[in-house]
């Protein structure tokens, strides 16, 4: 198949390297001074330097060049540029399926991408849906084995995607439940946070154990209010990108939460960072949508109050983890 990748992150950039060994990819960023370093050097320095980008990955900055003559598009952008990527598809004119890797809300309507998708692009054609799961993409430039949902309302649109993208060491699962898909891949980023600062305080693997597990009901119960399936939680896009993203150590989120530990501010850290780190820009609309649902969410609330409130990391873990003995409920 012939695939346009739009968005050369690291993450954008690790899928199209991996599935240039069995279709022809373009490569789009936004960014023509990155495409040229790109195209000069054949390696992503910002954001993936450690991995040569295969020659037969044609990188472009010019949106209508990347979508010319593709089966489909897939959008690995920021969820801040969701939006804007999408008018810039339908301005072309050039009418394809599409699959989106963004995860999180959009920070100025707490709107998750289906709903942009709706909003921007369902009349422009019916044919779209989510791909997400554990994976880091160092590991997925590597071709290390790794499994991901593919979700859509269209079971033979995410069937025949899924059967096209599926390879040995890249395994697509497929599911109807986009909503639940997109939670999972959401709010895990704020439990990692959560993760990260326990671990950054020395509070042990008991702590994160019960961290991640509370996360889960966290994000389980917020799911399965907004029309989740319970079953989708207990899977690779929920339990499965909880784990990984809260213990494993390319986490960036994880990265953000043991550096507030260490007494770094928000803005040193994501200085550091130099990449996009979901889970600093979902808190607050989590928690938002949680007040709405009276949903009660003392994670996201704790992070929140070091991300925004600047309440010290070892204050809020430890209200976290003092709080009033009850049954355990999701």
């Amino acid at each position: 198949m012939r695939i346009a990748i739009l968005g050369a992150g690291a993450w954008g950039s690790a899928l199209a390297i991996n599935l240039s060994s069995y279709h022809q990819v373009n490569l789009w960023t936004r960014d023509s001074h990155h495409a040229t370093e790109m195209i000069a050097t054949g390696i992503n320095q910002r954001y993936l330097p450690h991995y040569v980008l295969p020659k037969t990955i044609t990188v472009s900055a010019v949106l209508t060049d990347a979508l010319k003559e593709v089966d489909f598009a897939l959008v690995v952008v920021p969820i801040s540029g969701l939006r804007e990527t999408l008018r810039k598809i339908t301005v072309s004119r050039i009418k394809l399926p599409l699959l989106w890797g963004c995860k999180g809300f959009e920070s100025s309507t707490a709107k998750l991408p289906h709903q942009i998708i709706q909003e921007e692009y369902s009349g422009f054609v019916s044919q779209y849906g989510v791909l997400s799961g554990p994976s880091f993409a160092d590991e997925v430039a590597r071709n290390l084995p790794t499994a991901l949902t593919l979700a859509s309302k269209d079971p033979e649109f995410s069937k025949q995607m899924a059967a096209s993208l599926h390879s040995p060491k890249l395994r697509i699962y497929t599911s109807r439940d986009v909503i639940g898909v997109e939670i999972g891949g959401a709010i895990k980023n704020v439990i990692s946070i959560a993760a990260g600062i326990s671990d950054g305080l020395g509070f042990g693997n008991n702590a994160r154990a019960a961290l991640i597990t509370r996360g889960l009901s966290e994000i389980t119960r917020l799911g399965l209010k907004l029309g989740g399936d319970l079953k989708t939680f207990m899977g690779l896009t929920g339990v499965g990108d909880l784990i990984l993203t809260s213990t494993g150590q390319l986490s960036r989120n994880r990265q953000v939460g043991l550096m507030l530990a260490e007494g770094k501010s928000i803005d040193e850290i994501l200085a550091q960072l130099g990449h996009v780190a979901e889970g600093v820009h979902t808190t607050q609309s989590v928690l938002q949508l949680g007040g709405q649902l009276n949903i009660e969410m003392p994670i996201t609330q704790a992070v929140y109050s070091i991300l925004h409130e600047r309440v010290s990391p070892r204050s809020a873990v430890e209200v976290l983890l003092n709080r009033e003995q009850k049954t355990e409920v999701y």
